[in-house]
């Protein structure tokens, strides 16, 4: 049975659920109690679970994110709620040095099982501070997790298996989804190590995830009207990579096109790329394209933030390239 409901309140169904189910598990953050939180995912939960666990915080990244870790090492199941990723790197230093670590440097005596959501990505006007898409910068570390569910189904399925990893999880959620309607059938639990796919195609792999997944789908469909069949890749788990299904449709299609909303250097979709051509070489029948944002700060006014980021015509005029 499915019902019809929006990728907030799929969020929102997953943390009442992993609250009701576990008493370890509480929420943190700023505004995610008596405000219903900055984008309105955890509305009514203090009512319900009361301030233990839907905590409200002080304005301190640094503060709230150190002492969820300490809450991990201490046996409790946190979700902790950074506003938008942009003030994550207030708690970087934690992040990288003490949670994502301490199994390794304590030779497995120690685990932090750390949920830590945020917002991401661009399209809102929100200018250079709040237009961020860091997702890429932290799938760079080892002992991170990391996570951008796409659909309502990943929204709501992602955050219990999160809970249940010995480590630390990072999930972001692209600002531009959180009003996205559709289907959602009842319960469930997907997988969080692989990507998935969510349009087979025979002539080009076009991997996405996140806020790019629903553009290359859009694009994918306007190809097809050309006599393109788009594979459509939502990588779903940037760390780690699904090197196996990426390889998988390379072989089938021969051409590899990853749409990445972050800058270009240094981008997922360089390490996307990357380890096709290292692992799939020979498999190409063309170099590998990326469609990334463009290498400025995020605009402030409309027109040029749509047009610093990737869009559907660009990912159309990619294809097309690559496809001869």
């Amino acid at each position: 049975m499915s019902t019809r409901t929006t990728y907030r309140e799929a969020l929102r169904q997953a943390l009442r659920e992993a609250l009701q189910r576990d008493a370890r598990v509480f929420l943190m953050g700023e505004d995610v109690g008596r405000y219903g939180g900055t984008y309105a995912v955890s509305r009514d939960l203090l009512a319900e679970f009361g301030p233990e666990r839907i905590r409200d915080t002080p304005l301190s990244e640094l503060g709230f994110v150190g002492a969820g870790i300490g809450a991990a090492l201490g046996g409790m199941r946190p979700i902790v709620e950074v506003m938008t990723v942009n003030f994550s790197l207030l708690a970087l230093d934690p992040l990288m040095n003490t949670a994502a670590t301490l199994r390794h440097m304590s030779g497995g005596q120690f685990s932090v099982p750390l949920v830590l959501r945020m917002a991401t990505g661009a399209g809102r006007q929100l200018a250079a501070q709040h237009s961020h898409s860091l997702e890429g910068w932290y799938a760079h570390i080892p002992g991170l997790k990391i996570l951008a569910p796409a659909t309502l189904e990943d929204a709501r399925g992602m955050l219990w298996p999160a809970l249940q990893d010995p480590d630390p999880v990072l999930i972001f959620e692209h600002a531009q989804l959180y009003n996205l309607e559709g289907e959602l059938d009842e319960g469930g639990v997907v997988d969080i190590r692989s990507a998935r796919v969510r349009r087979a195609g025979r002539d080009l792999s076009l991997v996405a995830y996140g806020g790019t997944l629903g553009k290359a789908l859009a694009a994918a469909e306007e190809l097809s009207g050309a006599g393109i069949d788009a594979e459509v890749i939502d990588l779903r788990v940037l760390r780690p990579l699904d090197d196996a299904t990426l390889l998988a449709s390379v072989r089938k299609t021969r051409r590899l096109l990853v749409v990445d909303e972050g800058w270009r250097s240094g981008s997922l979709a360089a390490e996307v790329i990357a380890r096709v051509s290292e692992q799939g070489f020979y498999e190409l029948d063309a170099p590998p394209a990326r469609v990334c944002s463009a290498e400025v700060p995020i605009p402030y006014a409309k027109h040029l933030e749509e047009a610093a980021l990737p869009q559907v015509p660009a990912i159309v005029a990619a294809a097309r390239a690559l496809c001869g």
